[in-house]
């Protein structure tokens, strides 16, 4: 078995992931609430893989209810090393059709509703956010996509909105000027909360159609976009596969794996051990006396 442990969150149309050996279904509780789902564990080309999906089994779950916190911490505690988001977007540019996969690497956070931290009063942290995904996870996934026969756009900016209405054609057009490619519902806070955890984060957006900003495209409907998820989702499935292929034998450091060291501020001596106590999982490591 080799250092690598991968979480998977599953987006829209992607609710299992194919030829997991020896998996098991477990459910993991968490200080922060109730997880999306209960977490699928095996191993696929001898690394050990941890699926989780987004919306729960059925998609019950909007994206404004997923406890994206409880969904960070169980797949921490399921030990893994480094996560990877597969997430349904929609397009902002018109060289970024339907079909395309694209390796996010910016955010612009619209979310308003969904707490956006593990950390709060009583042992308060900063981490950086200038780099919001981990370039080496991003890049196998990138290869992965390719292998998996998905045309592949590396790089781009991410506006995550609310929802779970979708966006007005002021907004989008709103969007297009800030600069953000594609726009989704899901990947925030979820991107923060990933690194807060010092785990290495990468998003493949998988393109269902191009919002609203179009002129004369008619308006966003969920039936063509379960159609272009359907068809997503078959490459989705083999790109995790194909990941397992070309994981390194051995998972060299990250800097994400110790970013906390840089980020608590509080004083111990003001630290709330109540609070000390939830984060036992994100953030044992950095807590822990040295």
């Amino acid at each position: 078995m080799s250092e690598w442990t991968i979480g998977v969150i599953g987006g829209s149309g992607l609710y299992a992931i194919d030829g997991l050996e020896d998996a098991q279904s477990i459910r993991v509780d968490s200080p922060f609430g109730e997880a999306s789902d209960d977490i699928v564990i095996g191993t696929l080309n001898g690394h050990k893989f941890v699926f989780l999906p987004r919306h729960g089994k059925g998609h019950r779950l909007s994206p404004s209810d997923v406890n994206a916190r409880a969904n960070i911490d169980v797949l921490k505690r399921a030990g893994c090393t480094d996560i990877l988001a597969i997430s349904a977007i929609g397009s902002l540019r018109e060289e970024l059709p339907p079909g395309q996969f694209v390796l996010v690497d910016q955010f612009i956070d619209r979310t308003v509703h969904r707490p956006s931290s593990f950390f709060g009063t009583g042992m308060v942290a900063h981490v950086s956010m200038a780099e919001p995904v981990c370039p080496r996870l991003s890049a196998l996934a990138a290869d992965a996509a390719r292998a998996a026969g998905a045309p592949v756009h590396q790089g781009g900016t991410y506006l995550a909105m609310e929802g779970p209405q979708f966006s007005s054609r002021a907004e989008s057009h709103l969007y297009r000027a800030w600069g953000c490619d594609v726009i989704g519902m899901t990947a925030m806070p979820e991107a923060k909360l990933a690194r807060e955890a010092e785990l290495p984060y990468a998003l493949v957006g998988m393109v269902t159609d191009y919002d609203c900003w179009r002129e004369g495209e008619d308006h966003v409907e969920v039936g063509a976009i379960i159609a272009q998820m359907n068809a997503n989702s078959a490459r989705a499935r083999q790109l995790v596969i194909e990941l397992a292929k070309m994981l390194p034998e051995r998972r060299e450091p990250s800097p994400i794996d110790t970013c906390l060291d840089f980020a608590l501020i509080t004083a111990p001596e003001a630290r709330d051990p109540a609070l000390l106590a939830r984060l036992d999982a994100v953030a044992g490591r950095a807590l822990r006396p040295r």
